[in-house]
C-alpha cells in the first residue's frame, strides 16, 4: 500500500509514478540513490580543489567536508541496500559525472571553490531537504534520521566556507554556467535527466580538460624545495639531529611539529588521486577520504602548535618537492610511494622521536604523536588493501612488490628532474632553521 498524501508530520509523501506493492519504497529508494551518487561525485571531484587553493586553513576545511561527505554516502548506501531497488553497484551515472567534472575544470581556484559551494553543495542540500519533505515520518524513520543529520552537516559546511568565497563578475558567470549544467539533471525529486541547455552553452571540459596544477598553491606562505637536510643553517629539520641522543628533546619537539605541518604536501598530492580514479570502488574512495582527512589533521597539529612554541609561521617555508615530483607520476605510483615508502618508512624515526619527546612530560605533544602514529599504521594497511586495486585500474598487473620497487626507482629518477627546483623564498636570516631552533632552547 502506498503512503497517503499527507503524513503525521504534515509533509507530503511522494506520488507514485508506477504501480506495485513496493512502489512507495522504490520511490524513496530512487531518491536515496540520487543522493548517494551526488555525494560520490562530490568526493571524486571536490578533492581537486585542495592543491589549487592556497590557505592551509581552507585546505583543512575542504578535507573535513570531503570526509564527512564520504560518511554520508556510506550510510546512504547501507540504508539504501536495505530497500528495494537501490542496486548493488557503486557507480555514478555519466550525466552526474559530467556536471561535477565541469565544476573541476573551472578557470581558476576562486571560480572552482564558488562552483562547488555556491552551486553544487546548495543543490545537494536542497535534495536532502526534498527527501525529508517527501518521505513518511514513521515508515521511513531510519532514513529520516540519517537525512536530518546530513542536513545539519550541509548547513554547517555552508557557514564554514562562507568567509572563503569571493564574488566577482567572472565568478558569477561561472556559477551561472555551472547552474545551467546542473539543470540537465532534473529537479530535486530525481526526475529523468532533461538534457536541455541554454543556447550557446559549451562544456568547458571539452576544450580545457582537467589537469592537475603543476605545483600546489600555498597562498601567502614562503616556499622551498624541502624542509629536510643535514645543514642546520639551511633547513628547520636536520636529519641527523632527529636520532642523535645528544639533541635536546625540545629541539626535536619543534622539528617534529615542522614535520607534521609539512604533511600538508601529503594532503595536496593525495587529493589528486581521487579524480584520477573515477572508476574506483566507493570503499576505496571512502578510505582515501579518511586518509586525506587524517593527513590534514596531522598538518594542523604542527600548524597550531608551532605558534604556541614561539614560532612565527611566516618564517616557516613550505616544501613543494614531493608534490612537484609525484604529480608527474600515475596515480598508482603516487599512492604506492605514499603508503609503502614514505609512511611505512617513517616508523623507526618517528618511534625514536616519540620516546625523546616523552622526556618533556608534554601530554599534548605525546597525544598528538600517538595519534599520528596510529593513523599512519592504518594508512599502511590501506595501502596493502587498495594499492593492488589502483594498480588494476591503471592497467598494471605485475606483483605488488615488483611494482613498488620499480616505483621507488622511478621516483628517484623524477626527483632529479623535478626536485630541488623551488628556491628559498626567505633568506637564511629570515627563515626558520635548525640552528635557530637550537638557539631558542638554550
Amino acid at each position: 500500500m502506498v503512503a497517503s498524501s499527507s503524513s503525521s508530520s504534515g509533509t507530503s509523501a511522494p506520488r507514485p509514478t508506477s504501480s506495485g506493492r513496493m512502489v512507495a519504497v522504490q520511490e524513496m529508494t530512487r531518491l536515496q540513490r540520487r543522493l548517494f551518487e551526488l555525494e560520490r561525485a562530490f568526493i571524486t571531484t571536490a578533492t581537486s580543489l585542495v592543491p589549487r587553493v592556497g590557505e592551509p586553513e581552507l585546505k583543512y576545511l575542504i578535507c573535513q567536508h570531503v570526509w564527512e561527505s564520504a560518511g554520508h554516502a556510506r550510510f546512504i548506501r547501507e540504508r539504501g541496500r536495505e530497500l528495494s531497488g537501490f542496486g548493488q553497484n557503486d557507480t555514478v551515472r555519466p550525466e552526474i559525472k559530467r556536471v561535477y567534472l565541469e565544476a573541476a575544470v573551472a578557470p581558476d581556484e576562486a571560480c572552482a571553490l564558488a562552483g562547488f559551494y555556491r552551486v553544487l553543495k546548495p543543490q545537494l542540500l536542497a535534495a536532502y531537504r526534498h527527501y525529508l519533505e517527501a518521505t513518511h515520518l514513521l515508515a521511513d524513520w531510519p532514513s529520516r534520521r540519517l537525512v536530518e543529520e546530513f542536513i545539519l552537516d550541509e548547513e554547517r559546511h555552508a557557514q564554514e566556507i562562507q568567509t572563503w568565497l569571493e564574488t566577482t563578475p567572472a565568478i558569477d558567470d561561472w556559477c551561472a554556467h555551472l547552474q545551467s549544467a546542473y539543470a540537465t539533471l532534473g529537479g530535486d525529486s530525481g526526475q529523468p535527466f532533461v538534457g536541455s541547455l541554454p543556447d550557446g552553452f559549451a562544456w568547458r571540459q571539452e576544450t580545457a580538460p582537467y589537469a592537475h596544477p603543476a605545483t600546489c598553491n600555498r597562498g601567502k606562505y614562503p616556499l622551498c624545495s624541502s624542509v629536510f637536510s643535514e645543514d642546520p643553517e639551511e633547513t628547520p629539520i636536520v636529519r641527523a639531529w632527529l636520532t642523535d641522543p645528544k639533541t635536546d628533546a625540545r629541539i626535536i619537539r619543534t622539528m617534529i611539529y615542522v614535520w607534521l605541518m609539512m604533511e600538508l604536501d601529503a594532503v595536496d598530492y593525495l587529493a589528486t588521486v581521487f579524480i584520477d580514479t573515477p572508476e574506483a570502488p566507493f570503499d576505496l574512495h571512502h578510505d582515501m577520504a579518511r586518509h586525506l582527512w587524517d593527513e590534514s589533521r596531522h598538518s594542523q597539529f604542527g600548524f597550531r602548535q608551532l605558534p604556541k612554541h614561539g614560532i612565527d609561521l611566516m618564517t616557516v617555508e613550505h616544501s613543494l618537492d614531493l608534490y612537484n615530483i609525484l604529480v608527474n607520476m600515475p596515480p598508482a605510483e603516487r599512492y604506492a610511494m605514499m603508503t609503502m615508502e614514505f609512511e611505512a618508512g617513517s616508523f623507526p624515526t618517528k618511534a625514536h622521536i616519540m620516546d625523546r619527546v616523552r622526556e618533556l612530560n608534554d601530554f599534548e605533544a605525546d597525544t598528538l604523536l600517538a595519534f599520528d602514529r596510529n593513523d599512519e599504521q592504518n594508512h599502511v594497511r590501506y595501502g596493502h588493501r587498495w594499492l593492488p586495486v589502483i594498480m588494476k585500474l591503471c592497467g598494471v598487473h605485475e606483483p605488488v612488490d615488483v611494482f613498488v620497487a620499480a616505483t621507488q626507482k622511478r621516483f628517484a629518477e623524477l626527483a632529479e628532474i623535478h626536485g630541488g627546483k623551488t628556491p628559498h623564498s626567505l633568506s637564511p636570516a629570515d627563515r626558520l632553521t635548525g640552528a635557530k631552533i637550537a638557539a631558542a632552547v638554550v
